[in-house]
């Protein structure tokens, strides 16, 4: 599906937790390879709507497509196109570095023989680290090895909430890098994330949540400057 004209396609997104309506009537599209900026306070809906997209939680009402597959109606078929990079890293921690890649790789079909993987990890600067088990990495060392796996699977839609939450500097740039990548591989990516400026220079179009509602939508470079976000005072960071 990577020539379909729209990668993702959101008609009507609506979540609710109990009373309160996380996301109300979310419509976007987002193009074939494109990098594709999600931003809001915290609070926004920006979470739950990647969570839909990647259908680890229902939409109450409205539905979406991804890679030319609905949420609702095909949910395998949306897994086996979409990587998501969530909040949690949901790894092995008893397991090493390589170890947590290798059981990927083997629920993706994919090769895991050391010299299959260990690229991955040399990409994302743990490739030293590989025999350790997270548990003995900093938080920024576990975003890296999420990150590795986001790469592992090699699909055409990745999503990414907060990528560079827990990152120094190195994994800033790293977080960077992935994202000009993607966009010469022709993966499309979305960015949930914080960063205006950082998002402004290296996404092409974006949207703004606020209390679950889309309130803005336009090229990337002008969220600082039109979203109403910097104006307000959103953090530049977690």
């Amino acid at each position: 599906m990577r020539g379909s004209t729209l990668a993702v396609e959101g008609d009507a997104i609506c979540r609710r937790y109990g009373r309160r309506w996380a996301l109300v009537d979310v419509t976007f599209a987002v193009p074939t390879g494109a990098v594709f900026v999600v931003a809001g306070r915290n609070g926004s809906g920006k979470s739950t709507l990647l969570r839909v997209l990647s259908t680890a939680i229902r939409a109450d009402r409205g539905t979406a497509r991804m890679a030319g597959h609905d949420v609702r109606t095909h949910p395998q078929e949306v897994r086996r196109q979409v990587a998501i990079l969530s909040h949690h890293s949901y790894l092995y921690e008893a397991l090493t570095a390589l170890e947590n890649l290798q059981v990927a790789a083997r629920f993706l079909g994919k090769s895991a023989e050391r010299t299959a993987l260990l690229p991955l990890l040399e990409e994302v600067g743990l490739a030293e680290r590989a025999d350790d088990p997270p548990l003995t990495f900093s938080a920024g060392m576990r975003k890296r090895l999420a990150l590795a796996r986001v790469l592992l699977q090699d699909a055409p839609v990745v999503l990414l909430d907060e990528p560079y939450g827990q990152l120094d500097p190195p994994g800033f740039r790293l977080v960077d890098h992935l994202l000009g990548l993607f966009r010469e591989r022709g993966t499309t990516a979305l960015v949930a994330t914080h960063l205006l400026d950082r998002a402004a220079a290296l996404c092409d179009q974006g949207m703004v949540l606020e209390q679950g509602r889309v309130s803005w939508t336009g090229r990337a470079a002008d969220l600082p400057t039109q979203s109403g976000l910097a104006a307000a005072g959103l953090p530049e960071g977690d």
